[in-house]
């Protein structure tokens, strides 16, 4: 199940994007957001986010 990225919670520090192996991670609008066809499920940004904005979907 791809993880999903909450616009409100999120500060948009770029933090989880070069993280994520498969390059799902991009900026939209003032926030972070997943492509979920590109996401492998992997947890590897939402254990690096700060604001803790990310979580399965």
């Amino acid at each position: 199940m791809a993880y999903k990225i909450d616009p409100n919670a999120c500060v948009n520090c770029g933090t989880c994007e070069p993280d994520c192996p498969a390059g799902a991670i991009s900026e939209n609008d003032g926030h972070r957001e997943i492509d979920a066809g590109k996401c492998l499920s992997c947890g590897t940004c939402a254990s690096e986010c700060p604001a803790q904005a990310i979580a399965e979907a």
